[in-house]
């Protein structure tokens, strides 16, 4: 890994955060590639040789939306955003300044490169604190006498800790106590060099009855061999909100892997929606620690695989808290050849009583060589709880599609009319039109009917 050591050499910042990377290197280099005798890893395998991974090129900042890829020119221009962040690779080539009535009431929104040289304290605070270098052991906290689940395999952690080591920029966001943002916040990332990897991180923080929503999308044409590793970390204090969306829509040939984790505090709710089109190979990990009492996450998700993509999503709803509430519903797609995989705990700690908590997955399968793994999870240690538990799969329903064809409509748009009704009861929660128009195109281009 001398690569990976002299690449670390490179980059500047404070001590404390250079002592990090190392320590995260260091971890790197000791863990194996999670493989399918890891439980949570089972269905999913990502054959990589880091030594021939490089990192993406460093490209320089445009004056205008006219020199970024026409993919992005072209969700800027239909974005309801109050300011934004392109990325291409690990530069920031082009950004929006926040309005000048929230800088004054002390919300920062900076990429997370300035943010360590320009607000190192509130970094410094939060960086690593919710998704750490190493898998979080969110083992169970059992009765006495019984025994708690499994804690993670080490190797779980092989991508986070290389996410840790070498994040080149990304998203910071903070939202001061008591301050409402209206308009979204959102990030754009792009990347533009085949056979390259692009390190990222998002860190949100809401304090104290803050409330703000963000949007971080992820787009580039197709590039064989290339790899996006990413992490975010929500931070939701004590009754404040945050709704984050996550986009992704690589091309064709990239291997996506982020871990994606909230922090929620007493009273706070988190709203998480993940949308999964695009690249080879994806594997998404959403998770929800509920900290506080009377904390509330909902965890939404739609995702459509067609072709040879291989798509796995792992949930975790971590319920350490009384009186705390989680909703998860997942929707999925499975076309051509392509690999769903859905792996989902509800995990309640003992003390945990009044745990109100639901989860949701539902796969529609449009051809009857794609495959779909389902693996709902409970694990339960109080004794007055609600949980529930529930997965189906199927295929479409011959008897509407031939409805429509009836009726005049084309194939295409016959299943394009029935996946979006198949996907409504998601997109229905979803309170941001311009991402659920955005979404609806992203479908109708995999069944053909744009």
């Amino acid at each position: 890994m001398t690569q990976f050591t002299d690449q670390l050499t490179e980059y500047s910042g404070p001590d404390w955060l250079t002592a990090k990377r190392r320590e995260s290197l260091d971890l790197f280099n000791t863990l194996e590639v999670p493989s399918e005798s890891v439980e949570a890893w089972k269905y999913t395998r990502v054959d990589v040789d880091f030594s021939e991974l490089r990192p993406h090129p460093k490209r320089e900042r445009v004056t205008d939306i006219s020199a970024l890829p026409e993919s992005v020119q072209k969700r800027l221009t239909s974005t309801d955003v109050g300011a934004y962040l392109v990325l291409d690779g690990p530069d920031v080539v082009y950004a929006t300044e926040l309005p000048a009535e929230l800088r004054e009431k002390g919300v920062i929104f900076t990429d997370l490169k300035t943010a360590v040289e320009q607000h190192a304290d509130k970094v410094q605070q939060y960086l690593y604190s919710v998704v750490p270098a190493e898998v979080p052991d969110d083992t169970t906290i059992a009765a006495p006498g019984t025994t708690p689940s499994k804690s993670p395999d080490p190797s779980e952690g092989k991508f986070s800790a290389l996410a840790a080591a070498l994040w080149t920029n990304g998203a910071f966001v903070y939202v001061p106590r008591g301050v409402e943002v209206e308009l979204p916040l959102g990030s754009f990332r792009v990347m533009s060099e085949a056979g390259t990897y692009t390190a990222t991180r998002t860190l949100v923080v809401a304090e104290e009855n803050a409330q703000v929503t963000f949007i971080d999308e992820q787009d580039s044409e197709e590039l064989p061999g290339t790899y996006a590793i990413g992490a975010v970390e929500l931070v939701v204090k004590q009754g404040a909100r945050l709704r984050y969306v996550s986009i992704q829509n690589w091309g064709k040939g990239v291997t996506h892997i982020q871990r994606q984790r909230g922090d929620v505090a007493r009273d706070a709710v988190l709203n998480s929606l993940v949308v999964t089109m695009g690249g080879t190979l994806s594997r998404t990990e959403m998770q929800s620690y509920l900290r506080g009492q009377g904390s509330d996450s909902e965890m939404l998700a739609l995702y459509f695989a067609n072709e040879d993509q291989h798509f796995d999503h792992y949930t975790l709803q971590h319920h350490a808290a009384p009186h705390a509430h989680s909703d998860l519903l997942y929707k999925g797609v499975n076309a051509d050849q392509s690999v769903g995989v859905f792996s989902g705990m509800i995990k309640v700690d003992l003390g945990a009583q009044k745990t109100d908590a639901y989860q949701k997955h539902r796969t529609l399968m449009l051809s009857s060589e794609a495959q779909n793994y389902s693996v709902p999870q409970l694990e339960i240690n109080a004794n007055d709880v609600r949980c529930s538990h529930g997965s189906t799969t199927g295929p479409v329903n011959q008897e509407a599609l031939f409805f429509l064809r009836s009726r005049g409509i084309h194939k295409e748009l016959a299943e394009k009319m029935l996946v979006t009704a198949f996907l409504e009861d998601v997109l229905s929660r979803v309170p941001l039109q311009s991402v659920v128009k955005y979404i609806e195109g992203i479908i109708a281009q995999k069944v053909g009917a744009a």
